[in-house]
């Protein structure tokens, strides 16, 4: 019989891509041909495939062209991912034209990857150069690899064929529609990564791995408890909708009677990571919860909080992220400023003493609030606003990041605005800053008001071409365990849990705790607490809310993108002389609102998948 492919090959692909590795004790570098069986009579050569394997589980090559790749959802190695929601806004240039979003947004189909995955498992299996133990072990870390796939594809797709261990052969002549696998049932989908989770988290290791680099018995329960509370959700929540999105065998659609079941089964999993002992909160500066929010996320020594995590390691495993979007002042090479923050989001950050976070800029009366510094109206405000985001004013690497549109400047009882190009001062002092914000088309300074924070290396050297960062981008945190502990529990009635659980991510924070809790007050906390780290939009799909934020309605403020531009106020004479003013105005680099069509709730099954294979079923409005 004659193999689709031959194993020689694939291991070849494998090993050539292994610069994409994730982990410095998996980083090799053969570059011959090898067969099977020097692949599994070498432990540093099955390593070395699994840290390939590693390397593919954020993006996939794109088939129609091959110098893209296709992400699975935002990370740092595609800035442009930020500024599709309500997050970040783009920078680099004149407006685009952003409104709908596309039918394969971050879609995940990769059974390349998981037939590799079967293969390494096959070969694993029957390899006796490694005692039970470590063969069990490296299996777990295979199958949780392929779950994790399988996650990312079933949050973009629904349910899609369970291939299992299967590594199909075909010699011509054979029944192909042996090898064509019905698509499972949404809910098959997320029980069969449950199920997986639950045969191999024993065996896999109980300590925190180098920089959160390798899997271990923890991530894979964080896996468990967000497939589980991603299943709870959409048989809760798909079947309040007045037209609840399904296919008639189950491709799309979880019933509602497995609702509770889901919950249960992601309470069960996070709290064993909460109980665990190994992760917690980090709260290292309570005298500084800012930074200690920054470090909590952003910086690798000692972490105590970020379980699994993409990591970099210079030479050769970098990331561009700083590079792209430091703000002009700081830049170290031509790069500079691709994106930054909304005001959408920051004024989702509430206030330490009031819930509601929109910035107060003017008085009832529609006059100027006048602020003593550019920082001063962020004052109180929760304090992971500055862990998460460069205000104007911050300081960054030791320097004050200015932000400054222009002068406010009064004239005959009335104030007249004044801008310049960025850099540009007159008699009055600096008039707009060379960081921005600006109008104009002019490429690489800000127009929104504000620059990332997380994600934003503060080493020497990070925002240069020739070094670029190491910053790693965690996928699982302590954080989400305790966030979906919450969810789990309020979903289940048990409000007490479910307030004790959300109050300790408040309280880290710095806000007050709360006594009773709703959807929205989820919603909110995952907002802010899970910034720039791929929450957001599968949130908002899971829990049937895109819609309705995202509504394409130019009136509705969440679907449109809004910008803060800072400026000085030139009135001399007067007591607000030298002060700050700030308008709010929308984004113009982004002019439209985001319109999520119902049709988005799933991405598109491809009419060449379907020719492929005839027993797959499209999904609803498509």
């Amino acid at each position: 019989m004659k193999k689709l492919f031959s194993n020689k090959i694939i291991w070849i692909a494998l090993i050539g891509l292994l610069s994409t590795g994730c982990n410095n004790i998996l980083d090799q570098d053969p570059d011959k041909i090898i067969s099977d069986e020097q692949i599994f009579s070498d432990e540093i050569m099955i390593n070395s495939v699994l840290a390939n394997f590693y390397g593919r589980m954020q993006d996939s090559p794109n088939p129609s062209n091959p110098d893209q790749r296709i992400q699975w959802g935002q990370n740092t190695s595609d800035s442009y991912g930020y500024t599709i929601l309500d997050e970040a806004g783009k920078s680099d240039g004149g407006p685009d034209n952003i409104q709908n979003y596309a039918d394969d947004l971050w879609r995940v189909y990769e059974y390349t990857l998981i037939r590799n995955i079967n293969q390494f498992l096959a070969g694993l299996r029957s390899t006796n150069a490694l005692n039970m133990t470590k063969k069990l072990s490296y299996e777990a870390e295979a199958r949780f690899l392929r779950a994790w796939v399988y996650f990312n594809m079933a949050r973009g797709l629904g349910g899609m064929p369970i291939v299992g261990d299967e590594v199909f052969e075909y010699t011509p002549g054979d029944d192909i529609t042996a090898l064509q696998y019905a698509r499972s049932t949404e809910s098959e989908m997320y029980t069969y990564i449950i199920k997986e989770i639950d045969e191999i988290h024993a065996n896999l290791g109980d300590s925190p791995t180098i920089n959160a680099g390798r899997i271990n018995k923890w991530g894979a329960l964080m896996l468990k408890a967000r497939a589980a509370v991603y299943a709870g959700s959409l048989a809760n929540y798909n079947n309040k909708m007045p037209n609840p999105i399904k296919t008639t065998n189950g491709e799309v659609g979880i019933a509602a009677s497995e609702a509770q079941k889901f919950y249960e089964l992601a309470l069960v999993a996070a709290e064993q990571v909460i109980n665990g002992g190994k992760y917690q909160l980090s709260l290292k500066k309570p005298d500084d919860l800012s930074r200690n929010f920054y470090e909590a996320i952003n910086l690798k020594e000692n972490n105590v909080e970020v379980i699994w995590a993409r990591d970099y390691k210079y030479p050769g495993q970098t990331v561009e992220f700083t590079k792209n979007n430091i703000a002009p002042s700081l830049a170290e090479d031509i790069d500079r400023a691709y994106a930054g923050p909304i005001l959408n989001l920051v004024e989702d950050f509430e206030y330490i003493n009031d819930r509601n976070g929109v910035l107060k800029n003017k008085d009832a009366n529609g006059n100027y609030i006048f602020y003593d510094n550019p920082l001063a109206i962020f004052q109180d405000k929760d304090p992971r606003l500055s862990g998460s985001i460069i205000l104007p004013g911050s300081v960054f690497k030791g320097e004050v990041v200015t932000l400054q549109a222009g002068q406010k400047i009064l004239q005959g009882g009335s104030y007249v605005t004044k801008i310049g190009q960025p850099g540009t001062s007159d008699a009055n002092g600096l008039i707009t800053a060379a960081n921005g914000p600006i109008t104009s088309n002019l490429q690489y300074v800000n127009k929104s008001g504000f620059f990332f924070r997380k994600f934003l290396d503060e080493n020497p050297g990070a925002s240069t071409r020739g070094r670029n960062s190491e910053m790693w981008f965690p996928r699982f945190r302590f954080a989400e365990a305790v966030m979906i502990a919450s969810e789990a529990a309020f979903e289940l009635n048990n409000m007490g849990k479910a307030l004790g659980y959300l109050n300790q991510i408040r309280s880290r924070a710095g806000l007050k705790a709360l006594n009773t809790m709703s959807l929205a007050d989820i919603v909110q906390e995952r907002r802010v607490e899970f910034a720039f780290e791929d929450h957001r939009y599968w949130d908002l799909k899971r829990w049937r809310l895109a819609d309705k934020i995202w509504n394409g309605s130019t009136q509705n403020p969440d679907a449109i993108q809004y910008a803060l531009f800072p400026y000085k106020v030139v009135a001399p004479g007067n007591v607000n002389h030298g002060k700050w003013v700030f308008d709010k105005q929308p984004f113009t680099n982004s002019p439209n609102p985001r319109f999520f069509q119902m049709k988005n709730y799933y991405n598109f099954i491809n009419q060449d998948w379907i020719n492929n294979n005839p027993k797959m079923v499209r999904n609803p409005y498509q």
